[in-house]
């Protein structure tokens, strides 16, 4: 089993009365504390993996910093209660993580939870101008390689996926976590230590189209999103701002693009 699983004994049940013990793969779900400059931010509820990748991702989806660089160390502690990720920012970055932090209540993994007043939460998304070279069948090659890219949910059928990919659907990095906005921002930050851009590519999500997973998308500069299920009304509306292209309910034989 991996580092974000633990064996859990269940009675298995069936319809005739019968009873086995067996044990199963459970995905872990623990609390990562996340810090910045000695300041607590968040506390997320996340999978144990990856978690520097996440720290990376989640700076630049808060937009406290523009550049990677500007993360100068990241220190994972591990603890009894769950993990405690302090990051250090560049001295530039303080002012930005102050008036961040004057609008955030409470902690919360939704991205709305905590923020002041509505300007806060619905701040204006930079125009993606570059268009995703993927066609549609690029995207339907990509969908039929993402479950075999999937060791942590094939172990517990309890985790999303985010994918990077090609123009022309060849996956070339996937990050698994409990939570959807979770993995998305641990491949974000994969993508940034790596010097990765999407390059005429695509994002692909195993989860719904929440509004916050468009942002990520726009912050990262991702000209498209693919998500297996529905979007809501306020993702379609901050797509179509971002100038995001988006695809939902995407499966083996059909998938809708919003319209522009």
């Amino acid at each position: 089993m991996s580092e974000a699983t633990r064996p859990v004994s269940f009675d298995r049940i069936t319809p005739d009365g019968g009873h086995d013990d067996v044990v199963r793969a459970v995905a872990i779900e623990a609390p990562v504390s996340v810090e910045f400059n000695g300041i607590g931010y968040a506390v997320m509820m996340a999978s144990p993996a990856d978690l520097e990748d996440f720290a990376i991702g989640f700076a630049l989806s808060e937009r406290l910093v523009e550049e990677p660089s500007e993360i100068l160390a990241i220190d994972h502690h591990p603890s009894p209660a769950g993990h405690i990720l302090r990051i250090t920012l560049a001295a530039t970055r303080t002012e930005t993580l102050l008036g961040r932090v004057r609008h955030r209540i409470s902690d919360s993994s939704c991205g709305l939870c905590g923020i002041e007043n509505l300007e806060q939460a619905l701040r204006p998304l930079p125009v993606i101008t570059a268009a995703s070279q993927a066609d549609e069948a690029a995207i339907f090659a990509a969908l039929a390689h993402l479950r075999d890219l999937q060791p942590l949910n094939r172990e517990t059928g309890a985790v999303h996926a985010a994918a990077q990919c090609r123009p022309d659907g060849t996956i070339v990095a996937v990050r698994e976590d409990v939570g959807r906005h979770n993995a998305f921002d641990k491949l974000i930050g994969a993508m940034a230590r790596a010097g990765e851009d999407w390059d005429g590519g695509f994002a692909l999500l195993s989860s719904r189209c929440s509004y916050e997973l468009v942002e990520k998308a726009a912050l990262s500069g991702c000209p498209m999103l693919v998500t297996i299920s529905a979007p809501t009304t306020l993702a379609v509306e901050r797509a179509r701002a971002a100038g995001v292209r988006l695809v939902v309910l995407a499966r083996p034989d059909a998938a809708l693009v919003v319209a522009a």
